[in-house]
């Protein structure tokens, strides 16, 4: 995050000076045309409060089944915590993981007197992890995690730029993302399989600043949401080595377990560096 806050310093710096980077220039061009950028950030984590596993333990296609023991007893009684498990106990779990986000764009930018309507299309990857974890009374552990392989998004942008030098913006279109899910426990009795990488679809919005620091070079800051959903990825539980007294075979020889969020959601800094053709 120490790259992130001097990345927003040098970008807040520039803007500050948005008359410097104008002495000498035809303004009157400025956002308008095509041009590439470099982005590069910080992703962060939100706080998924409340997330839990949920389980068809019928393998009916409905989730929200609870897993008990022969006894009739909640086999996750000890719960859920938003992170990776740390133990076999519900003691606590380590923070999502926030993580460098880097991009490559293309964009369009039309102006129209002070007003820029504009399209945006990027591509690259962030390296943020998102976990849920659940424990069972046996003692053991179980976590799901998510990443994105690489992501993509189209969005439509428009702003206002007093006159040339400096442009701020909001944005918004549609997002993209190969997910890199991963399943780790403790149970060793039981067998265990997931169909590994699914695809999110959503949407991202947000806002930014742009200056121009020669007739075909700017430097820009920039702040986006990303709402990703992905209700594919699946974990099934099989008998394994466990006897039928399993509690995850005790209601048709196996259980299904997905998370109760299908949301994949992030809040971006990035700053750019645009060149203007």
């Amino acid at each position: 995050m120490k790259k992130v806050s001097l990345l927003a310093a040098v970008a807040a710096s520039a803007m500050a000076m948005p008359a410097m980077a104008q002495d000498g220039r035809d303004t009157a061009q400025d956002f308008n045309g095509p041009y590439v950028s470099i982005v590069g950030g910080g992703t962060l984590q939100g706080s998924d409060r409340g997330e839990t596993l949920v389980f068809d333990t019928n393998r009916d296609g409905t989730y929200g089944d609870t897993v008990t023991t022969t006894t009739g007893a909640d086999a996750f009684s000890p719960g859920f915590c938003n992170g990776a498990a740390t133990g076999t106990a519900n003691l606590g779990c380590r923070n999502d993981k926030d993580g460098p986000e880097y991009y490559a764009r293309a964009g369009y930018d039309k102006r129209m007197g002070n007003f820029v309507v504009g399209l945006v299309v990027e591509g690259g990857r962030s390296h943020a992890r998102d976990s849920v974890s659940g424990f069972s009374t046996t003692p053991a552990r179980y976590t799901m995690s998510r990443e994105a392989d690489y992501q993509a998004g189209a969005r439509l942008r428009a702003g206002y730029t007093p006159g040339g030098g400096a442009l701020f913006y909001v944005t918004g279109g549609g997002a993209y993302a190969r997910l890199d899910n991963k399943f780790t426990t403790s149970n060793g009795a039981n067998s265990f399989a997931d169909n590994g990488k699914t695809n999110g679809w959503g949407y991202a919005a947000g806002g930014g600043a742009e200056v121009m620091v020669t007739n075909n070079i700017s430097v820009g800051l920039e702040y986006l949401y990303t709402d990703l959903k992905d209700k594919d990825y699946v974990v099934n539980v099989g008998p394994g080595t466990a006897p039928p007294t399993n509690p995850f075979l005790l209601n048709g020889g196996g259980t299904d377990i997905q998370r109760s969020n299908p949301h994949f959601r992030t809040h971006s800094v990035r700053g750019s560096l645009s060149f203007r053709f």
